[in-house]
């Protein structure tokens, strides 16, 4: 995707990304915007504001590996979209680059959206806890 000469307005540039997201969600099978609903933890509104170019809310970095994941991006595709999304939001490309590969872990459909969203929050909140545990560790072996 090119842009003219002129250097793009933000809102182009996300614009731009989402246009890219939209697409291969049409691609893809019916079901992926619930699917990556439920992995996001959100509700299929969310995932339609995050694939419109219309509007301007800026997807967050944190929901990209799962994005990639749930829509199965081929390796072109994400390569454009991570370009088009560094082109929109460069500073939090370069946190992302600088921050270790977050793994995602698939959890069950238990067949209802609130216990899906429960589950979703227990495990989110518990690797939060981990992660803060592992980084005090961290912090007390760089103390002098």
């Amino acid at each position: 995707m090119a842009f003219p000469a002129a250097s793009p307005t933000p809102q182009d540039a996300v614009a731009a990304y989402k246009r890219l997201l939209a697409e291969i969600i049409d691609r893809r099978p019916s079901g992926t915007r619930q699917r990556l609903a439920s992995a996001l933890a959100k509700n299929r509104s969310f995932v339609s504001q995050i694939a419109n170019p219309a509007y301007p809310t800026p997807i967050p970095a944190s929901h990209l590996a799962q994005i990639f994941e749930v829509c199965r991006f081929s390796a072109a595709e994400r390569q454009e979209f991570t370009r088009l999304y560094a082109r929109a939001h460069p500073k939090k490309m370069l946190a992302e680059k600088t921050a270790r590969m977050q793994p995602v872990v698939a959890l069950p459909d238990l067949g209802d959206d609130a216990k899906n969203r429960t589950l979703h929050g227990l495990v989110s909140a518990f690797v939060r806890d981990l992660a803060r545990l592992i980084g005090d560790e961290r912090e007390k072996g760089k103390r002098p």
